[in-house]
């Protein structure tokens, strides 16, 4: 990019791109940003680290600014203790009308959900699912649909983690998810032999586990432990 390398370009750039960048830290952390707020400080100085750091082979540029961004907030976040009283789960993510029976304990929604009201004094936890429930609202649903769409029986949840690792291996297919919002599915199913049936109905499950995995959230993803275990395999 021209801005990278000229200060005057990247300044004009920046001025353009003021409102994108406000929106994208609004995102992060859940609350209106201005550029009066440090956070706002935070997401400037992302945006022009990913400038100079962007290439074409890393896809859109909005993109990759938004996850430099997405990074740098959660670790000034994670720094700053006056935000441990601010950060809360919104309750609407552990609002499930049915409620899992014994069988259902051993996924990602019902640990997260259980670990979330047992502590209240895990922000860090509480930020990420938040930051997440916020990008999973853009593919129509939201975190807590986890409770009721994670697979249950092994031979489903090993042909998930094969998606899911699958996905994440391929650039093109994240690429298509993140610009469309929608699985490619048939590429999926050719790929890796998958059945569409299961495909479409773990389709939640499957899309927040690339998001989480692809993103910087610490936390959530020691309740992927086990898939990220299969793709070391």
């Amino acid at each position: 990019m021209e801005a990278a390398q000229d200060e005057n370009i990247l300044n004009c750039f920046i001025e353009q791109q003021e409102t994108v960048i406000l929106s994208m830290a609004s995102r992060v952390t859940g609350h209106f940003v201005t550029k009066s707020d440090d956070e706002w400080s935070v997401a400037l100085s992302a945006f022009v680290e990913a400038v100079k750091d962007y290439d074409l082979k890393r896809g859109s540029f909005f993109n990759f600014a938004k996850m430099v961004i997405e990074r740098r907030l959660i670790d000034y976040i994670r720094q700053q203790k006056k935000y441990r009283n601010e950060i809360t789960v919104n309750p609407v993510l552990f609002d499930s009308d049915t409620a899992p029976d014994e069988n259902e304990t051993d996924h990602i929604g019902y640990a997260v959900t259980k670990k979330s009201l047992e502590s209240h004094k895990q922000e860090s936890l509480a930020f990420e699912i938040n930051a997440v429930n916020e990008i999973l609202m853009d593919y129509g649903f939201a975190f807590y649909d986890l409770i009721k769409s994670s697979p249950k029986a092994a031979k489903t949840k090993t042909a998930c983690v094969k998606i899911i690792s699958y996905c994440l291996g391929d650039p093109m297919v994240t690429r298509v998810l993140e610009d469309t919002k929608l699985l490619p599915v048939k590429i999926i199913e050719n790929n890796t032999k998958v059945p569409r049936k299961i495909i479409e109905r773990h389709r939640k499950y499957i899309i927040a586990a690339i998001v989480i995995l692809s993103g910087e959230y610490q936390e959530l993803a020691e309740y992927l432990r086990t898939i990220r275990e299969e793709m070391k395999r």
